[in-house]
Order: C-alpha cells, then sequence, then structure tokens
C-alpha cells in the first residue's frame, strides 16, 4: 500500500464502547420493563488487591451508566477455596443475578481455577470457565472471554477484513491469547500462536497481517518488525510516567499500519463493555427476549 501514514484507522475502543453503551441502556429499559428486575452483575473481590478494586469499581460504574446494578461481594484474603465455592453456588442460585465475575488475581492459597468452573454456563459473562472455551471453539454458543471478544467486536465495526488472513497473537493465556485465536481460526483467519519463549519471534511477526499484543511485555513486539498494512491489535498496557505502553512498540506505527489501536483507549474500553454487553445477553436470555 501506498502512504499509510494518510490512511491508518484508528481503532477507537473508547469511542466504540460508549455507542454500545447507548443501545445497552434500551436493552436494559427494556427488560426492567418486562419482568421488573434491573440486570444484575455480582462482582467478587477476594482481599484487598488494590488494582482489582479499581477494576471492580470501574466495572460497577459501567453498569450504572446503562441503568443495570452491581452486587459487590467483598469476601476476606483468608477465605477459603470451600467458602468461595459456596458463594458462587449462592449467586448460580439467585435469580436476581444474571452474571458473574470473579475478579483475578485471588489470593494464591484459594483453587482460582476451581472456582472459575463453579460459576454456572448461563452466568460465565466474563468467558472464564473450560466449558465456555470449548463451546466457543467449537462455535457453539457461550460467552466468550471478554478481551479477545471486545477485540473481535472492534475489528467487525471497522470492517477488518479476516477471512483467509495470517494472523499472531502473542500470548498464550487462557482469557486472552487461546481465545483469541480460536476466534480468529473461527472467524477463518490462518493463526499463529507465539509467546515470549518463542524462538525468532520477529519472524513470525513479519508475516502477520493481523499482530495481537497479549504477553504481557512492555513494548516486546518492535514496531520495525511489523509488515507494511497490517492491523495492529494492542491488547498490553504497563502504566509509566507518560501515561502508559502496550505490549506493541506504538511509536511510528501510524506509518506502517493500516489499522492499529491506540493504548490506552482502543482494546481496554472493550473488555469492559463486553462484560457489561454480555451480561445484557444474559438478562435477555433469562427474561426471553
Amino acid at each position: 500500500m501506498s502512504t499509510a501514514q494518510e490512511t491508518a484507522i484508528v481503532l477507537d475502543g473508547k469511542a466504540l464502547a460508549a455507542q454500545i453503551e447507548q443501545e445497552l441502556r434500551v436493552r436494559v429499559d427494556a427488560i426492567t420493563q418486562k419482568t421488573g428486575r434491573t440486570p444484575i452483575l455480582a462482582t467478587i473481590l477476594v482481599g484487598a488487591d488494590p488494582a482489582s478494586a479499581t477494576y471492580v469499581r470501574m466495572k460497577g460504574n459501567a453498569c450504572k451508566r446503562v441503568g443495570m446494578d452491581s452486587m459487590k461481594v467483598e469476601l476476606p484474603s483468608t477465605t477459603t477455596t470451600e467458602q468461595l465455592l459456596a458463594k458462587i453456588d449462592e449467586l448460580n442460585n439467585n435469580q436476581d443475578v444474571h452474571g458473574i465475575l470473579l475478579q483475578h488475581p485471588v489470593p494464591s492459597h484459594v483453587d482460582e481455577r476451581a472456582c472459575f468452573e463453579q460459576i454456572d454456563l448461563a452466568k460465565d459473562v466474563d468467558g472464564v470457565t473450560c466449558l465456555g472455551f470449548g463451546r466457543m471453539s467449537m462455535n457453539e454458543s457461550a460467552f466468550g472471554s471478554c478481551t479477545p471478544q471486545g477485540i473481535m467486536h472492534l475489528l467487525q465495526h471497522y470492517n477488518i477484513e479476516l477471512s483467509g488472513k495470517e494472523a499472531v497473537v502473542v500470548g498464550r493465556s487462557p482469557i486472552l491469547g487461546k481465545p483469541m485465536a480460536m476466534m480468529l481460526l473461527n472467524a477463518n483467519c490462518t493463526v499463529t500462536i507465539c509467546h515470549s519463549r518463542t524462538e525468532d519471534l520477529a519472524a513470525h511477526v513479519k508475516r502477520a497481517d493481523i499482530i495481537v499484543g497479549a504477553v504481557g511485555i512492555p513494548e516486546l513486539i518492535k514496531a520495525e518488525w511489523i509488515k507494511a498494512g497490517a492491523v495492529v491489535i494492542d491488547a498490553g498496557f504497563h502504566p509509566t510516567d507518560n501515561g502508559g505502553v502496550g505490549d506493541i512498540e506504538l511509536a511510528g506505527i501510524s506509518a506502517i499500519a493500516s489499522a492499529y489501536t491506540p493504548v490506552p483507549g482502543g482494546v481496554g474500553p472493550m473488555t469492559i463493555n463486553t462484560l457489561i454487553r454480555q451480561t445484557v445477553d444474559a438478562a435477555e436470555k433469562s427474561a426471553a427476549i
């Protein structure tokens, strides 16, 4: 492509999330009118990790913006796996709760995976269960993990062509890299999964039509590795004195890429937005709307 600098599309997750919230408010009003109940997202926070508390507060604020309620369940750091499983069961059985979010990470003595698996599939709006992952991978009905699902929504909104393209996902976490790869595969991409131990990472990145940075290492992926016209998705965020950087070196990226997500303001807002949207989806299913 010629003058990529003039044509690079900024994939603005902040603007799209705000637009979707307007649509969600209408849907929430319809659910409330039909059922007399406001959709509820239950958030479970175990311990007092300040970053986790901030994320939970942001999710609660997002619920308010669309007219939903959030139920905050705060448990002490001494909570056992058995106590947490019992609390999740209680929420599974609460007909007023439509979505359950267990904030990650939990204290190290708690079996996090067992607790994720305890969440009812119909309320797994964060897309963390193995059953949900398996169903999503098989193109069956399930709530996708929020960050990759939000990325897919962003790509679709901007009409980014995926079918037949070569996608490279750098990262293999169970809630980001792995589901991202499956979603792109389901969209007919040819997918390579790389990670921090991949040999000659640059060679893989240089082939990519679509590159997703999801490895959790600041600017591991260098701008010079990215081929002209690639679509650059940066799912990382690492605070700095100047605001923050992602997993991809974005300086000068507008002169290389055909489209890219800014950091911040790209992928981040879509993650919470997807959580809220999937809770509304769950409430609609519950109300048979």
